[in-house]
């Protein structure tokens, strides 16, 4: 497992043996810190070299599970498996029922109006949560490594042969990953390969891939991502690396304005959003004295603090203020128990 370097500005560096990071903290040359749960270090001195190997990442969409793989011509350095956005588009519908439930009733409401958005380009709100979701772990990515190519597998709808070009733009996967690849475009170089292409790379090099598409283990995806980004960089035919870090977008309720079901007094209480007061918001990274590396997730009418665990699970409901020290603000939830995790 090698660790990614930045220098003092913040740029990546090529990664770095762990025995020499641990060397470089050492003698104070360099300080280390953690990049939503990726163990990094920071030089404190310039460079001796800014030596730059190609390094690519492979990109395997699912529709349950997706794949990354960070891999240079000599070494993997890091294997991703997310759990993909699928919920936003539940999200938008209920958020349509119930803004029509409150213009039958006496309470705030926006007023019907005509759909704006009619007969223009747009992406589909559950369609753009999907496609930005992939863009913002390359970003992450990209910000640990110098990454130089994408490799993506080309993913494609169904269309009717008489009428290719209407489906093809009326489909929301066409529409969203056209907008994905424009992206990428924009700030790394683009390779695609077909589905086809892929099993006839993992094929030839002999890797077998899990028929369990839900388990968390390297030959589920990242067989098929590591596929991908040696067929851009090359290198040696075996994986050296085959240990995955697993995350998850984090559920927030930035669309639900209140509580479905009535209290008493038939009152709907204010639910969602991501402000808790006192300067804090939800899904922080903190350290509680009792719980150790946890993440707030809201706050009661007693001015308690709710606080789960990394994988999700509800810890408490009851922590005080002065129980817990603030570290930095999580994008997506990880998993414990990996080698690359702080």
């Amino acid at each position: 497992m090698f660790v990614p370097v930045v220098d003092k500005h913040q740029k990546p560096l090529m990664p770095t043996k762990p025995s020499r990071a641990r060397k470089w903290i050492r003698d104070k040359k360099a300080t280390p810190f953690c990049k939503n749960g990726v163990f990094c270090v920071r030089l404190n001195i310039d460079p001796s070299d800014r030596y730059f190997q190609e390094i690519a990442i492979g990109v395997d969409p699912g529709s349950k599970k997706e794949g990354f793989t960070v891999k240079s011509e000599s070494h993997t350095y890091l294997n991703v498996q997310a759990d993909a956005h699928s919920k936003v588009g539940k999200k938008v519908e209920k958020r349509r029922e119930l803004r029509r439930g409150r213009r039958s009733r006496k309470c705030p409401n926006r007023k019907n109006r005509m759909n704006r958005l009619a007969n223009k380009d747009r992406i589909p709100a559950g369609t753009r949560a999907r496609w930005d979701w992939k863009l913002r772990i390359l970003d992450w990515l990209s910000k640990l490594y110098p990454i130089t190519h994408i490799c993506v597998e080309d993913i494609k709808a169904r269309t009717i042969a008489r009428s290719k070009k209407w489906n093809t733009s009326f489909s929301p996967l066409e529409v969203g990953k056209q907008w994905f690849y424009a992206e990428i475009k924009k700030r790394w170089e683009l390779l695609t390969l077909q589905g086809w292409e892929t099993k006839e790379i993992r094929d030839g090099l002999g890797l077998k891939k899990s028929s369990k598409k839900l388990s968390e283990t390297f030959d589920a995806h990242c067989v098929d991502s590591w596929c991908l980004a040696y067929h851009t960089v090359g290198g040696e035919s075996i994986p050296d690396n085959t240990d995955i870090f697993s995350i998850s977008p984090i559920p927030i309720k930035r669309r639900c304005l209140h509580r479905e079901q009535e209290s008493k007094g038939r009152q709907r209480d204010r639910y969602g959003g991501t402000l808790l007061g006192d300067g804090l918001i939800k899904n922080t990274l903190i350290k509680h004295v009792k719980y150790g590396l946890t993440r707030l997730a809201g706050i009661n009418a007693k001015g308690l603090f709710a606080i789960y665990n990394l994988d999700g699970k509800r810890l408490t409901t009851g922590a005080k203020r002065n129980s817990f020290q603030v570290l930095t603000r999580l994008n997506f939830n990880y998993r414990s128990g990996h080698s690359s995790q702080c």
